[in-house]
């Protein structure tokens, strides 16, 4: 039996903030943490006037609570882990808390009588670290695109990524060399919402610190090396009915002939509320060094079938694997709430009828058939979210408007950093 448990749960600039406690938790049980917790800023500034975070009536508790049969195995020696819920003092749940956010997200889709499921791929650069502390891309000069083996990873970690992770139970569906060296893809296998995210936060934080026992810091920021391209985090798409069928599939062939309109709608959701959506998907200043045009990051306003240089793609697998990938985020982004957003703006596109626009028939490099793409900022962003009310209403007012105030300070706080200032503001976080 492991002799502690390690409690933690996802915060707004998506740090992983917990606490080890005794084998005696090892059941549905709950922890305190101060709420203001969601007041803390990256520089670990403690912005007094942070929305719904009681800085000022006290600086009171929260409730972390979990459920006892969500408790996993971990990745350290004798420890389990376990991520939960926030609540306030009275027993209600507190509104700024991300997976509360994306339980509120499935249950609107499942008064419709579908269950989101989510597949989930992440893209990430490894750092080695000096004796100072510097750091400086991981040399692999061999490395390439879907590279493996030891010109890819030189290091190895990777592999100590991928044995760690078997151990814990998590199911990787792949590890890769991404297009840049040294840069890693990691796609984690389908589930429901809330499981797959919960997978995914368990499994950054647990890659990022099995990477730094062998001296490599891994990061999964969007864009930590000028000169090379972005990290992204796709979200591949589908619904399960009650039958536990997909929803989206038609037959044995996928891609936009082949689209129903629970497919239309939420593509179409997707692209009325693009601009809303950065805000929250593509959360930091360097989210903007990545999403630009012809990058192949979810800049544009547009969808298609087999085509990477689109936001929202239909992906041309039919039957039991139909799906929609959407590529914008990042993973500075909170996944939870990330998610929680594409599935409330997916859902207005099916409850409103949203129109559904042309699919995309540029190459997205020259030609381009989109009207528009996201804002260039972070702090445009922000207008965009803050104009865009119907996604904010339903995601929840609260979390909204705590994440534009919080989001607006950042920019003025990274105002001037550039380069390896600005990335180093974050790398050590993310």
């Amino acid at each position: 039996m492991a002799d502690r448990l390690r409690a933690m749960f996802c915060d707004h600039l998506s740090l992983m903030r917990g606490k080890y406690l005794p084998a005696s938790k090892m059941k549905s049980d709950g922890t305190r943490l101060a709420r203001p917790t969601f007041s803390v800023h990256w520089d670990k500034d403690l912005i007094l006037d942070a929305p719904h975070t009681k800085c000022r009536e006290g600086i009171p508790d929260m409730e972390f609570r979990w459920d006892g049969a969500e408790i996993r195995d971990g990745w350290e020696p004798n420890t389990k882990v376990v991520t939960g819920d926030l609540y306030d003092s009275d027993g209600s749940p507190i509104p700024l808390c991300p997976r509360g956010a994306l339980k509120r997200a499935v249950a609107d889709w499942q008064r419709h009588g579908l269950t989101p499921k989510v597949g989930i791929e992440l893209e990430a650069f490894a750092f080695e670290i000096a004796e100072d502390g510097s750091l400086s891309p991981l040399h692999a000069p061999g490395g390439y695109v879907y590279g493996t083996g030891p010109f890819a990873d030189p290091a190895g970690f990777t592999d100590a990524i991928w044995n760690r992770a078997e151990e814990a139970g998590f199911r990787l569906e792949l590890i890769t060399a991404e297009y840049d060296t040294p840069q890693y893809e990691f796609t984690l296998a389908y589930d429901e919402a809330v499981k797959a995210v919960d997978e995914m936060v368990l499994f950054r934080q647990m890659a990022r610190e099995v990477a730094l026992e062998h001296g490599i810091l891994l990061t999964f920021l969007p864009k930590p090396i000028l000169d090379k391209g972005g990290s992204g985090l796709h979200f591949n798409l589908s619904f399960a009915d009650a039958a536990g069928a997909n929803a989206l599939m038609t037959g044995p062939k996928g891609g936009p002939a082949h689209m129903n309109d629970l497919a239309r709608g939420c593509v179409a959701g997707w692209m009325r509320h693009h601009k809303g959506l950065a805000g929250l998907l593509a959360p930091t200043v360097g989210s903007y060094l990545r999403l630009q045009p012809a990058s192949m990051s979810g800049y544009w306003c547009n969808w298609g079938g087999d085509h990477r240089g689109v936001t929202v793609r239909v992906s041309e697998e039919g039957g039991a694997k139909t799906r929609l990938e959407h590529r914008m985020a990042d993973a500075s982004c909170n996944p939870y709430t990330a998610l929680a957003a594409l599935l409330q703006a997916a859902r207005l596109g099916v409850d409103q009828a949203y129109p559904l626009p042309d699919a995309e028939a540029g190459d997205c490099f020259d030609r381009i058939d989109a009207g528009h793409g996201t804002a260039g900022s972070l702090s445009e962003a922000m207008d965009d979210l803050e104009a865009d009310t119907a996604l904010g209403d339903a995601l929840g007012r609260a979390i909204t408007d705590h994440h534009i105030f919080m989001k607006r300070i950042e920019v003025d706080k990274t105002a001037g950093l550039e380069g390896a200032a600005l990335r180093d503001y974050y790398i050590w976080y993310i």
